[in-house]
């Protein structure tokens, strides 16, 4: 059975409305060890940060720039989501990183208005020419918190940005005048739901206020072309070595060895990760 593509009616919706959804691009086994991954991977325990939102809820977010050849890898370098990406911006990317964001049951917290390159603009990268792949890991519901996008905002350009909690969030007075004219769209997805999405796209998400977690993987790819002109936190251009979709089967619950490093967004710092002794798997 073929895995699945992005297509170019994909690639017209997304420069049409800033984002598009697949459903089932993952299936229950892939997610399966996703989920189980993110339980037992010592490296995510050790070094999640808790983000706080404007109204003083918290959401937990783990984030590495450089995906190994472990499971966490072979979803970011798996053809369907790199073929995918480079459809979608038009030629060949690179992985900027990756993270997660997870939200406990009655209590994670919100993320507020903003766009991922109201982030990268200040990393020195000239051009929006990126986007974000977010896989539902959880199944993601209005109650539990899902992603909420801002339709066509992607076409806005560049939203200047500023500290908002401990986040950093968009100019609000251009947000509500966004959200007076575009359709606010909530992307309830179930597991193994991709949402391919714009840097420029004006997204959200709420509070989680339900009895079930909302854990999100994000994979963020940068055009090649768009070789950040300065050293920042996230990597310039380095060559992705994509693998096979049935790779991610074939690793099976396989964690990293210790190669992983990790972003602290609090500390403005990249720290090494404390993971298993080299060669060995999470079972």
């Amino acid at each position: 059975m073929p895995f699945p593509q992005v297509t170019e009616a994909d690639r017209a919706a997304f420069w049409r409305d800033g984002y598009v959804v697949k459903s089932g691009f993952f299936d229950a086994e892939e997610i399966g060890l996703l989920q189980q991954a993110i339980a037992q991977d010592e490296g995510i325990r050790s070094h999640v940060v808790a983000l706080k939102d404007s109204l003083g809820g918290s959401t937990e977010l783990a984030l590495w720039n450089h995906p190994g050849d472990d499971l966490f890898g072979a979803f970011a370098r798996c053809e369907r989501m790199v073929d995918g990406a480079e459809r979608l911006l038009g030629g060949e990317v690179y992985h900027y990183h990756s993270k997660l964001t997870m939200k406990r049951p009655r209590a994670g917290g919100a993320w507020d208005w903003h766009q991922d390159y109201g982030y990268w603009y200040n990393n020195g990268c000239l051009y929006p020419d990126m986007l974000s792949v977010a896989i539902a890991v959880d199944r993601a519901t209005r109650e539990n918190g899902c992603l909420q996008m801002i339709r066509g905002s992607h076409k806005l350009g560049r939203i200047d940005h500023g500290r908002v909690g401990g986040q950093t969030g968009a100019d609000m007075e251009r947000v509500n005048q966004a959200l007076e004219r575009m359709p606010r769209d909530y992307m309830e997805m179930a597991p193994g739901d991709v949402c391919f999405f714009h840097a420029n796209t004006l997204h959200a998400s709420e509070q989680n206020k339900s009895e079930h977690s909302r854990n999100v993987m994000l994979c963020c790819y940068n055009a090649a072309w768009n070789d950040p002109y300065k050293a920042h936190h996230h990597p310039g251009y380095t060559r992705l070595e994509r693998v096979a979709d049935d790779r991610i089967k074939a690793m099976g619950l396989t964690l990293d060895a210790g190669h992983r490093a990790f972003f602290d967004p609090e500390r403005d710092e990249t720290v090494e990760a404390k993971t298993q002794p080299e060669g060995t798997a999470a079972r």
